[in-house]
């Protein structure tokens, strides 16, 4: 251990500094703070040299936070493990202070919910907007204490300092553009955030875009059916519309060879020049006035596909561009497979494994949200199911359960569902105006039973005013049993 005289003494045991022990001249801090401004050749360097020399006067912990894109990043401040690097609208302090236009002093940082903690001795927190040449912020400059401070004093000298240096920045052209990184990091995040498959697509297009500074992107995925290709729909004279279009009309198996050559060769950056071969796979880009083009392969070989980046104009290959789709499209395709995976998980969850139907849980919820006076219940029992399992065992049973979902769920209108409630028993939940509409839409489901080979008995329910839907089920499983009784393959209206 060492000895005393050289232990580091904690804050509460340090001596003062001169300029704590000293009060601060504050019209020499303004003076000493700025007088360099001038030579600072960008926005940045002039925020770098604010932070450095204000921090030559004061132990407040400082930070310049400017606005780019979308939210306040630090470019500037004193303790690098003690300055958030980006801040959302509205967010702390410094973000009521940008989004008011006005300063901020926090006397009591426990006491004010906006204070975003970075470490646990500030006691005090002053934040000042940094305005351009006409009064906007573009920035705030952002001090925080540890002990005892006239924040009031602080506050005009902040407010002068804060002047100064938004006028050098807005002299320097404003704020410094957000780089390439920065985009990437806040397309990443707007993709991870997507709540479906189309939200995904559509962000994924907008990044490429954005990333690449071309002015097309589509997304081409293989499926079953011969490929999926996501494109915005545009004008017809879109460079997007005729890349989609170009795509649709050459055919599924121009797409596979596409998507198959970029994933076997990897990423390509195709210039579409006059009167140079190109792969048959390019013709249809060339024909469609495409100049530049950049294929990216997206997920496996087997079940990805190509994205595709695209301008009129003929640029030069840009390897960083083409890193960043590659980057871009590892991202895309993560996050779609997650969404897939989760999609397929609450299929599972809310549907019958066998039918594919949903069952009990998803038509609580569907009744929950019906309107009771155009609901009507159809419940729907199998005439005869028993002896079917019985004779030719439960194998053949799931067939014919699965062949009559089938036959059913065709015959219903678009809007209706069903539901498979139990062994052989379905309920359908229809909107209808009248009891007659009803009656119409389970005689059609007796009818597509019977094409089947088997038949039906549904009993129709239409649910009244504040009735809970397990009474509605119950007065159609009453009207079904009545057919029952009167020989099934029928249907009948419950009363009451």
């Amino acid at each position: 251990m060492p000895p005393d005289h050289q232990r580091t003494p904690p804050d509460h045991e340090r001596a003062p500094s001169d300029h704590e022990r000293t009060p601060p001249d504050h019209e020499r801090i303004s003076r000493d703070v700025t007088a360099n401004l001038p030579a600072a050749s960008s926005a940045i360097e002039a925020c770098q040299l604010t932070v450095t020399a204000l921090g030559r006067h004061t132990p407040a912990r400082i930070s310049v936070l400017l606005w780019v894109h979308d939210r306040l990043r630090c470019v500037a401040a004193t303790g690098s493990w003690q300055a958030f690097a980006t801040v959302r609208p509205g967010t702390g302090v410094v973000g009521r202070a940008y989004e008011s236009g006005k300063t901020v002093l926090v006397s009591d940082v426990t006491a004010d919910p906006d204070y975003l903690p970075m470490r646990p001795d500030v006691t005090a927190e002053i934040c000042v907007p940094v305005p351009d040449r006409d009064g906007r912020p573009i920035g705030v400059l952002d001090l925080e204490w540890t002990g005892p401070v006239d924040l009031e004093r602080w506050r005009q000298t902040a407010e002068t300092i804060a002047g100064r240096l938004g006028l050098r920045i807005w002299a320097l052209g404003g704020p410094a553009a957000e780089s390439r990184s920065e985009k990437l990091l806040r397309h990443v995040t707007a993709m991870t955030a997507a709540p479906d498959e189309f939200a995904l697509r559509a962000a994924a297009r907008e990044a490429a875009r954005d990333l690449s500074g071309l002015d097309a992107a589509v997304l081409a995925l293989a499926e079953p059916t011969g490929g999926r290709i996501s494109a915005p729909a545009g004008e017809p004279g879109d460079l997007e519309t005729r890349i989609r279009v170009a795509l649709d009309a050459a055919g599924p198996a121009t797409l596979a060879r596409l998507i198959a050559h970029t994933h076997r060769f990897g990423a390509t950056y195709t210039l579409g020049e006059a009167a140079t071969p190109s792969m048959p796979e390019h013709d249809l880009f060339v024909r469609a006035g495409v100049g530049t083009l950049v294929a990216v392969s997206i997920g496996p070989t087997d079940a990805g596909g190509v994205l595709l980046v695209a301008d009129e104009r003929l640029l030069q290959p840009d390897p960083t561009t083409v890193n960043l789709m590659e980057l871009l499209a590892a991202q895309a395709w993560t996050c779609l497979d997650r969404l897939r995976g989760i999609s397929l998980l609450r299929l599972r969850a809310s549907s019958d494994p066998l039918t594919g139907l949903r069952h009990q849980g998803p038509f609580g919820e569907r009744m929950a949200a019906a309107n009771p006076d155009r609901t009507a219940l159809l419940a729907i029992d199998v005439d005869g199911f028993k002896s079917v399992n019985d004779t030719y065992g439960h194998a053949i049973g799931d067939r014919v359960l699965v062949e009559l979902a089938r036959a059913l769920e065709a015959a219903l209108r678009q809007g209706d569902e069903l539901y498979r409630i139990g062994g052989d028993e379905f309920v359908a939940v229809v909107e209808v105006g009248r009891p007659e509409e009803a009656l119409g839409i389970a005689e059609r489901l007796t009818e597509a039973a019977r094409r089947t080979g088997r038949t039906i008995s549904v009993g129709v329910a239409l649910r009244h005013p504040g009735e809970p839907a397990e009474l509605t089920l119950r007065r159609a499983d009453t009207a079904l049993y009545d057919v029952k009784r009167s020989g099934r393959d029928g249907v009948r209206l419950a009363t009451g």
